[in-house]
């Protein structure tokens, strides 16, 4: 069995979405560029078949990876979601106590981090460093260029 992966209702319909453009709109795709290289003759020296089937076996894969992280999703409740200390859901706004620069992230589950939208994945540095701490808490996070004190500010939902 794989492991359970945690979404978020939005999350989970995003996979749904991309579940269902995969087999009803790739897969025919894909059967139609066999089916046409098949027309053409001997497929044993087939380049275009070749590369249909390669194709067709990277787009099962696919798809039966993402069967398998609906099958096992387990939705997280945001409405349940505690403020008095870090965790995943919460918007967090922390201070980088070196330069007085302020960032806000949302820790998200990994499969629904998307930096250009402030949400981070709960594995990144910044994220383990910070989960379970309380407003006013100073963690020091390591990132590639050294060791960063971060002031936790505020967190939200």
């Amino acid at each position: 069995m794989s492991e359970v992966t945690y979404l978020t209702q939005d999350g989970l319909n995003k996979l749904k979405k991309e579940l269902e453009r995969l087999v009803t709109v790739e897969r025919p795709k894909i059967s139609k560029q066999i089916g046409e290289a098949i027309e053409k003759g001997d497929i044993s020296e087939n380049a275009e078949y070749d590369a249909a089937k390669d194709a067709q076996g990277m787009l099962e894969a696919k798809i039966a990876q993402l069967q398998s992280k609906v099958a096992s999703a387990r939705i997280l409740d945001e409405s349940k979601i505690d403020t008095s200390k870090v965790q995943i859901l919460n918007k967090v706004t922390i201070r980088n106590q070196k330069n007085n620069a302020t960032m806000q992230y949302t820790l998200v589950p990994e499969s629904e981090a998307n930096l250009k939208e402030g949400k981070i994945s709960v594995q990144t540095p910044i994220a383990k460093g910070l989960i379970g701490k309380k407003v006013g808490d100073v963690v020091e996070i390591k990132v590639p260029s050294g060791v960063i004190p971060f002031e936790i500010v505020e967190i939200s939902i």
